[in-house]
C-alpha cells in the first residue's frame, strides 16, 4: 500500500539516516500544546482539525489518524483537514498528503487526480500516479494511464513534469531500488514535445526516494544505499549508474545527504555545518551540474526556515525569507550563492501556484550581490508558467531592467 509504504519510508529514514525530532518528549509536548490551542480556536466546518493531535504522540499516530477520517469521510474530506488543522512545525506535509492520496486512490482510482490540488507539494497526484504503476505495473496501459493522469494534474504548466518526479518514487520501489532498471522505464516516458523532462524528473524522484526513503522494504533499500552511496559523497550522480542527461537532477535531490556527510541532524539542521555541506559542491566538474548541486541547497533551505510547513511558502515572513538568503551566502563560491538563491526562488514561485507577490519580495530581501540573478530567475519563472495580461502585470512590478525581456519572452540575461 502506498501509504504504508511513505510511513515506513520516514521510519526507516528516522532509524538509518536522522535522530528525527518526531520521536520522544519533544513531539508530545508540541501536539499537546497545539491540540490545546485548536480545541480553543477550533474552525467549525472541519471538527476534525481541532482535535486530530489529541492522544497521539508520533508521526505514526498522526498518520493513523488522517488515514481514519479518509476512510470514513473520504480522501477529499481528509485533505480538507490536513489543509487546516494546527500540527506542529516541523511536520512533514507531503507525507501526510501520501498518506491520504492512498486512501483517495482506494477510493477512485487514477480519476481520483481530478479531486487533487496542488497543495502539499502535489502529494495527491503524486500518490495517484505511484497507486497507479502497483496496479498495473510496468506495462503500456500503466504509461498510458500515468501520463492521462499527470495531465490532468492540479495547477499550472508546471505540474505535469513534477507528477512524473513524484511517480520517480514509486518507481524506484517498484523496481526493487535498482537504479538502472528504474532511469530504463523513465526514459520509455521521456517525450520530444517536454525535452524529456518526464524521464529526467522521474529519475530525480528516484534519487530523492535514495536519499531518505526504503519503507517499501527497507533491507533491499540499505542495500541499495550500500550499492551506490561510496565513500565519495558526490556519488551516485557522479558515477556512471546515473544518466547523463539526469544528472543535474541527481545533483539537486543529493542535499541531504551532503548534510547528513557533513554532519548535521536533517530534523534540526545546524546552519554552522552549512558551508561544509556547500563544499562537498566545489568538487562537481561540469558547471552546469555544479550549480544544480548548490541549487539544491536553496530548495531545502526554504521549507526549513518554514518550520516544514509547505501550506504557507508564500504566506512567510520578510524574516524568514532573509534567513533563507543568508544561509545561500554560506556558500564559499559566487556561484553556489547564485545557484542556491536561485532555487530557493523557484521554490518560492513553485511553477506560479504561490502567490507571485511572495517571490517578489523574496528578491527583495537577498543580498545585494545575488539580487540582479535573484530577479533574473524570477523574470525565466513569470515567462514559462504565466501568460497573457497577467505575465504583463507581474513583468511589470520587476526592476525596469527586466522589463523589456520579461515582456517579450526573450532569454533573460541575468549572469
Amino acid at each position: 500500500m502506498v501509504a504504508v509504504y511513505h510511513m515506513q519510508m520516514e521510519y526507516s529514514k528516522q532509524m538509518a539516516i536522522l535522530d528525527h525530532w518526531r520521536a520522544g518528549i519533544f513531539f508530545a509536548l508540541a501536539l499537546a500544546a497545539i491540540a490545546y490551542a485548536a480545541s480553543v480556536n477550533s474552525a467549525g466546518a472541519y471538527p476534525e482539525a481541532a482535535t486530530i493531535t489529541q492522544g497521539v504522540s508520533s508521526f505514526k499516530e498522526l498518520s493513523d489518524k488522517f488515514t481514519a477520517i479518509a476512510q470514513k469521510k473520504g480522501g477529499v474530506y481528509a485533505y480538507a483537514v490536513l489543509r487546516s488543522a494546527e500540527l506542529p512545525g516541523g511536520t512533514d506535509l507531503h507525507l501526510l498528503g501520501h498518506v491520504v492520496g492512498d486512501e483517495l486512490y482506494k477510493q477512485k482510482g487514477v480519476e481520483g487526480i481530478a479531486d487533487c490540488t496542488q497543495e502539499f507539494r502535489n502529494a495527491c497526484s503524486h500518490t495517484i500516479v505511484i497507486g497507479t504503476l502497483q496496479e498495473y505495473g510496468a506495462s503500456e496501459q500503466a504509461l498510458s494511464l500515468i501520463d492521462e493522469s499527470c495531465k490532468q494534474a492540479p495547477g499550472g504548466s508546471g505540474a505535469y513534469t513534477m507528477c512524473y518526479h513524484g511517480l520517480g518514487h514509486g518507481v524506484f520501489a517498484y523496481f526493487g531500488y535498482d537504479l538502472e532498471k528504474t532511469a530504463d522505464f523513465c526514459r520509455r516516458m521521456g517525450t520530444a514535445a517536454y525535452h524529456n523532462e518526464q524521464y529526467t524528473q522521474c529519475v530525480g524522484g528516484a534519487i530523492m526516494e535514495l536519499m531518505g526513503g526504503g519503507g517499501h522494504d527497507p533491507e533491499l533499500w540499505q542495500a541499495a544505499r550500500g550499492r551506490y552511496l561510496t565513500e565519495d559523497p558526490l556519488s551516485p550522480c557522479n558515477s556512471g549508474v546515473v544518466p547523463e542527461e539526469t544528472k543535474l537532477f541527481c545533483y539537486i535531490y543529493l542535499t541531504p545527504e551532503l548534510f547528513v556527510r557533513a554532519g548535521t541532524n536533517l530534523g534540526r539542521p545546524d546552519p554552522g555545518v552549512f558551508p561544509q555541506a556547500f563544499a562537498f559542491c566545489d568538487a562537481v566538474p561540469e558547471a552546469r551540474d555544479r550549480e544544480a548541486c548548490y541549487g539544491g541547497f536553496g530548495k531545502e533551505f526554504v521549507p526549513l526556515a518554514a518550520a516544514r510547513d509547505i501550506r504557507g511558502i508564500d504566506q512567510m515572513s520578510d524574516t524568514a525569507y532573509q534567513k533563507v538568503a543568508n544561509w545561500c551566502m554560506l556558500a564559499g563560491a559566487p556561484d553556489g550563492k547564485k545557484a542556491c538563491i536561485e532555487q530557493a526562488l523557484e521554490a518560492v514561485f513553485w511553477g506560479g501556484e504561490n502567490d507571485p507577490t511572495a517571490s517578489l519580495r523574496f528578491c527583495g530581501v537577498v543580498p545585494s550581490s545575488v539580487q540582479e540573478s535573484c530577479y533574473g530567475r524570477l523574470a525565466d519563472n513569470i515567462q514559462r508558467y504565466t501568460a497573457g495580461e497577467r505575465r504583463m502585470e507581474l513583468c511589470r512590478e520587476l526592476p525596469p531592467p527586466f522589463h523589456a525581456a520579461c515582456t517579450s519572452g526573450a532569454p533573460v540575461d541575468h549572469e
